[in-house]
């Protein structure tokens, strides 16, 4: 039987915590900026922490919101209820954390991703068994935009 020293055990107890802020230090930090009365924008979060991002969200106002989505390059037809910045990169709406690990691997030009809307059936609108097809967009500046993934 193992036999520990007072010494290996504050050796192994001073060297977990080390440990555990390394492993999160290689997740993915994605900060998302929301509406605090918005139920879809939570379970989008959600989604992501359950995948393995490290996630900030911080509740704005719809004004704060709009100007954030401009400076980012979001525009209205590109919208939806969140935004969301990961490693340089733009996240609109109910994008999926597998698009968001693609983005992050092979890192296309382009200003980020956006799941323009709210359709039915995206990570956080999820509606029982309904689903409605929905695109995952590559977006360039100036509103430009070209596909990256298709759900259905």
């Amino acid at each position: 039987m193992p036999s520990f020293t007072r010494r290996s055990f504050l050796a192994a107890a001073l060297t977990a915590p080390i440990l555990v802020r390394a492993a999160h230090a290689e997740e993915p930090q994605i900060k998302v900026y929301k509406s605090p009365t918005c139920g879809c924008c939570a379970a989008w979060v959600e989604h992501l922490e359950q995948d393995g991002f490290n996630v900030q969200a911080e509740d704005v106002s719809q004004d704060m919101l709009w100007q954030i989505k401009a400076r980012a390059g979001i525009t209205d037809d590109l919208s939806s209820c969140h935004t969301a910045f990961v490693e340089g990169y733009v996240i609109e709406g109910h994008v999926p954390a597998q698009d968001i690990r693609r983005l992050l691997a092979e890192r296309p030009e382009g200003l980020g991703l956006s799941v323009p809307g709210m359709p039915i059936g995206s990570p956080g609108m999820e509606m029982g068994d309904e689903r409605e097809p929905y695109a995952t967009l590559l977006v360039h500046p100036g509103g430009a935009a070209d596909f990256f993934a298709r759900h259905n």
